[in-house]
């Protein structure tokens, strides 16, 4: 099916030409590694804990086995960039904030990268982490090693950065939680800020889940959502973050196509929302993992 390009004014995604090439930033494995994130600290199991709808005529009952959850802490940041930022001196910054995640104790997951679709505010670089709870991302604000990275290799190349954290719920096992295995080292990652108008808590909240009940219903295209009320109060123009990583572009497009997505936004979200903000950035493989 050919997915024309549109820019919706009932939705915040513009769908460029799908023709269009994603810039491809191929990073380097970081080999000064100090500490990894081992799975070992969570006590998680390998088994995967699926639902499953038994019908009652079988003498079972009917009522779903939902997998068993655990809280996560999502933490999103949206960078600008100099306009005549160099190729060199862009790896320099994307190499050392990706090894943020072997510097310090809490981050489970890491995605970054160029920013792929234009946005009002001008955000060029996208970099998003994972945390165990809050208190791994209060002293990630406060870690030297992240503070020297933003000063070192981060300000001298980019301005106006926006943070947004919020807590959320992924299915309790490890490859979920850690964003591990073979249908994390591709695909599109996707970020949706959204500011609900003042009173709408009840509105907001019942747009979010018919959104996340719809993601669930398109796993041929999507890897994993999460969603979540964000307490960052450096960010309060925003009251919820949403990150979606598709399998691929061409995934991204069909969802955001879908005469299904754009049904929902337009009476569930439309009428309620004040303002958002949406970048996605392609995600690819960095090489051998140290551990």
């Amino acid at each position: 099916m050919l997915i024309q390009a549109h820019c919706s004014t009932l939705s915040p995604i513009c769908l460029a030409n799908p023709n269009r090439q994603f810039p491809i930033i191929s990073r380097r494995a970081p080999f000064n590694v100090y500490r990894s994130n081992g799975a070992a600290n969570w006590g998680l199991g390998r088994k995967k804990n699926r639902g499953v709808i038994v019908s009652a005529s079988e003498g079972q009952s009917s009522t779903p086995n939902f997998p068993k959850k655990r809280k996560i802490v999502e933490h999103v940041c949206l960078l600008k960039s100099k306009e005549d930022l160099s190729d060199e001196e862009e790896q320099d910054m994307l190499d050392y904030l990706y090894t943020t995640q072997y510097q310090m104790r809490g981050i489970v997951a890491i995605s970054l990268g160029r920013i792929g679709n234009e946005n009002l505010h001008k955000y060029s670089h996208a970099f998003y982490l994972r945390f165990q709870r809050k208190e791994d991302l209060v002293k990630f604000y406060q870690n030297p090693f992240y503070l020297g990275i933003l000063k070192e290799h981060v300000s001298p190349y980019c301005h106006g950065l926006l943070n947004v954290d919020y807590e959320s719920e992924v299915e309790d096992d490890i490859l979920p939680i850690f964003r591990k295995g073979e249908e994390f080292n591709f695909g599109v990652e996707f970020v949706l800020l959204i500011s609900f108008v003042d009173n709408a808590s009840d509105h907001a909240e019942d747009a979010l889940v018919s959104l996340e009940g719809l993601l669930m219903g398109f796993p041929s295209l999507i890897v994993q959502s999460t969603r979540g009320v964000n307490f960052n109060l450096s960010s309060k123009e925003y009251t919820h973050g949403v990150v979606i990583r598709f399998r691929s572009f061409d995934s991204f497009e069909i969802f955001f196509g879908s005469s299904e997505y754009k049904d929902l936004w337009k009476s569930k979200f439309e009428k309620i929302t004040q303002k958002t903000l949406s970048v996605h950035f392609l995600i690819q493989p960095v090489g051998s993992e140290i551990m």
